[in-house]
């Protein structure tokens, strides 16, 4: 019988806490050490730490957890939740915060409709922080097809590359991961899809938006506008870009070439607020963008999905959107 991921993040964590205990370090540091041990199917020791009672302590403890025989969905849960008490435990900046699942599950829904998925596909995340959304949607592509998928994530931040790291390998999943800065040139392939909940804000380095047609034409340009520009570039001909944005995006001053070069590159395809209860302040309330690349049959949808996804706690109304979206991708997106 499978075991929730609740029981086994429960076994993972305390695995976490003895080494956190032992190794006198941050959580995220003891998680990481944690996961690695399960990958590698033994305890490391440097310098006798953890000692000999402990690592016996820990090695009755992975016999008991077995984390490599759950499903990738499952791991993928357990290593959320163990991100999660980190940013708890260590005062994690909101920056590092991961995407709760209710979204990533939405997004994953939306690609799903728009991919054919009758051959092996290619995805990327040109801001993957621990990979959570990124797997998400993998693991749903993967679900409704047997073809495989094969991920690329790209970020500037090591401790959180170590955890994407740890959580696609415990998943078994096929990622390459990158550290660098995704404004600079990508080492990646042309890819099917890109998905991405995009930071917001500024991006403070003017010297490297020379080339970009979304740049700011005085001060600071948004980072969100300069990664879905960078992420439409290495976008497969008539390949789709779904990314969480700020639902004023097209409401600021700088909207208006923001738009002018979505047009020159790809089809606005759609974009839908979420519901507004998952956000405390409706100036935060975000939206899934859907652009599409030029190219390979594609075209401008006759009606845009546009809208908002109805509270969670409408079963009805929220099943009855869902429908009217498979409906929307029937009659506008090549299939």
């Amino acid at each position: 019988m499978q075991r929730t991921s609740q029981k086994l993040f429960e076994l993972f964590d305390q695995g976490t806490e003895i080494l956190q205990s032992a190794l006198r370090s941050s959580y995220l540091d003891a998680m990481l050490e944690n996961a690695e041990n399960v990958i590698d199917g033994q305890v490391a020791v440097e310098d006798g730490v953890p000692d000999q009672k402990t690592v016996e302590k820990l090695d009755k403890l992975y016999q008991e957890l077995k984390l490599k025989d759950a499903d990738a969905e499952t791991i993928r849960q357990v290593i959320q939740l163990s991100f999660l008490k980190v940013i708890r435990k260590d005062a994690i900046q909101a920056n590092h915060q991961m995407t709760p699942d209710t979204i990533g599950f939405l997004m994953a829904f939306l690609i799903e409709k728009i991919s054919k998925l009758d051959r092996p596909y290619s995805i990327f995340d040109p801001a993957v922080g621990t990979g959570n959304l990124l797997t998400t949607v993998m693991n749903q592509l993967e679900k409704s097809s047997s073809e495989p998928v094969h991920g690329y994530g790209i970020d500037n931040d090591p401790s959180m590359l170590e955890v994407a790291s740890a959580s696609v390998t415990l998943q078994g999943l096929k990622v390459d991961l990158f550290h660098q800065d995704a404004i600079n040139a990508l080492d990646i392939p042309e890819c099917d899809l890109a998905v991405s909940d995009l930071p917001i804000g500024y991006y403070p380095l003017d010297q490297n938006t020379s080339n970009y047609q979304t740049r700011a034409k005085e001060g600071h340009s948004y980072v969100h506008h300069l990664l879905i520009e960078q992420a439409m570039n290495y976008l497969r001909p008539g390949g789709y870009g779904v990314f969480l944005v700020p639902s004023n995006i097209f409401q600021t001053k700088e909207s208006q070439s923001f738009v002018k070069w979505i047009h020159s590159v790809a089809y606005l395809q759609g974009l839908i607020n979420l519901p507004a209860e998952l956000f405390a302040n409706p100036n935060a309330q975000k939206a899934i963008l859907l652009l599409q690349r030029h190219g390979n049959n594609s075209k401008q949808a006759v009606k845009v999905l546009l809208g908002e996804f109805p509270s969670f706690k409408k079963p009805k109304e929220f099943s009855d959107f869902m429908q009217e979206i498979d409906q929307w991708v029937k009659m506008n997106l090549n299939k």
